[in-house]
Protein backbone atom coordinates (compact mmCIF):
# COMPACT_ATOMS: atom_id res chain seq x y z
CA UNK A 1 0.00 0.00 0.00
CA UNK A 2 1.44 3.20 -0.76
CA UNK A 3 1.73 6.27 1.90
CA UNK A 4 -0.65 8.72 2.40
CA UNK A 5 1.10 11.41 1.00
CA UNK A 6 1.10 10.12 -2.63
CA UNK A 7 -2.58 9.40 -2.83
CA UNK A 8 -5.06 12.42 -3.16
CA UNK A 9 -8.03 12.10 -1.06
CA UNK A 10 -11.29 11.11 -3.14
CA UNK A 11 -13.34 12.98 -0.93
CA UNK A 12 -14.05 15.57 2.29
CA UNK A 13 -13.30 13.75 5.66
CA UNK A 14 -17.06 13.98 6.52
CA UNK A 15 -18.14 12.68 3.49
CA UNK A 16 -15.48 9.75 3.68
CA UNK A 17 -17.20 8.78 7.16
CA UNK A 18 -20.74 8.47 5.69
CA UNK A 19 -19.66 6.64 3.03
CA UNK A 20 -17.62 4.30 5.84
CA UNK A 21 -20.80 4.05 8.10
CA UNK A 22 -22.52 3.09 4.71
CA UNK A 23 -20.54 0.48 3.68
CA UNK A 24 -20.45 -0.94 7.13
CA UNK A 25 -24.53 -0.78 7.35
CA UNK A 26 -25.00 -2.48 3.96
CA UNK A 27 -21.95 -5.37 4.63
CA UNK A 28 -22.77 -6.00 8.64
CA UNK A 29 -23.33 -9.93 9.12
CA UNK A 30 -26.74 -11.13 10.59
CA UNK A 31 -26.58 -12.41 13.82
CA UNK A 32 -28.58 -15.51 14.95
CA UNK A 33 -28.96 -17.80 17.91
CA UNK A 34 -28.80 -21.68 17.59
CA UNK A 35 -31.74 -23.34 20.07
CA UNK A 36 -31.71 -26.54 20.82
CA UNK A 37 -35.96 -28.36 21.53
CA UNK A 38 -35.98 -31.36 23.63
CA UNK A 39 -39.23 -33.06 22.39
CA UNK A 40 -42.31 -31.75 21.57
CA UNK A 41 -41.38 -28.13 23.48
CA UNK A 42 -40.14 -30.40 26.95
CA UNK A 43 -37.26 -28.26 27.28
CA UNK A 44 -34.76 -25.88 24.99
CA UNK A 45 -31.67 -24.20 25.58
CA UNK A 46 -28.95 -22.22 23.28
CA UNK A 47 -26.41 -23.91 22.34
CA UNK A 48 -24.37 -21.52 19.99
CA UNK A 49 -24.28 -18.02 18.69
CA UNK A 50 -23.99 -17.11 14.88
CA UNK A 51 -22.83 -14.33 12.47
CA UNK A 52 -24.28 -14.95 8.68
CA UNK A 53 -21.87 -12.72 6.05
CA UNK A 54 -22.80 -12.93 2.69
CA UNK A 55 -20.68 -16.06 1.74
CA UNK A 56 -19.80 -17.74 4.95
CA UNK A 57 -21.46 -18.45 8.60
CA UNK A 58 -19.49 -18.47 11.61
CA UNK A 59 -20.89 -20.06 14.69
CA UNK A 60 -19.56 -20.10 18.17
CA UNK A 61 -20.86 -22.86 21.24
CA UNK A 62 -22.56 -21.49 23.76
CA UNK A 63 -20.18 -23.70 26.35
CA UNK A 64 -16.21 -23.16 25.22
CA UNK A 65 -14.50 -25.50 22.74
CA UNK A 66 -17.15 -25.09 19.79
CA UNK A 67 -16.20 -22.62 17.01
CA UNK A 68 -16.88 -23.87 12.77
CA UNK A 69 -16.71 -22.50 9.97
CA UNK A 70 -19.31 -23.35 7.36
CA UNK A 71 -21.52 -22.31 4.27
CA UNK A 72 -24.82 -20.77 5.84
CA UNK A 73 -26.49 -21.02 8.86
CA UNK A 74 -29.00 -24.08 8.52
CA UNK A 75 -26.26 -26.41 8.01
CA UNK A 76 -25.46 -24.96 11.69
CA UNK A 77 -28.99 -26.18 12.16
CA UNK A 78 -27.85 -29.72 10.97
CA UNK A 79 -24.91 -29.61 12.55
CA UNK A 80 -26.57 -28.93 16.15
CA UNK A 81 -29.46 -31.44 15.99
CA UNK A 82 -29.42 -34.44 17.79
CA UNK A 83 -31.99 -37.62 16.20
CA UNK A 84 -35.26 -37.21 16.85
CA UNK A 85 -35.47 -35.87 20.55
CA UNK A 86 -33.40 -32.53 20.25
CA UNK A 87 -33.71 -30.45 17.22
CA UNK A 88 -31.97 -27.41 16.54
CA UNK A 89 -33.80 -24.01 15.19
CA UNK A 90 -32.07 -20.44 14.14
CA UNK A 91 -33.77 -17.44 16.16
CA UNK A 92 -32.56 -14.62 14.13
CA UNK A 93 -31.65 -11.29 16.38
Amino acid sequence: MLADDKLPAMCGEEEFAQLMSEMVAEEAPRFFALVQELGDRVDGRIAAWGMAFENSTEVVGATPGTHLSLRSPESAVRWFSRGEHIQARLVWL
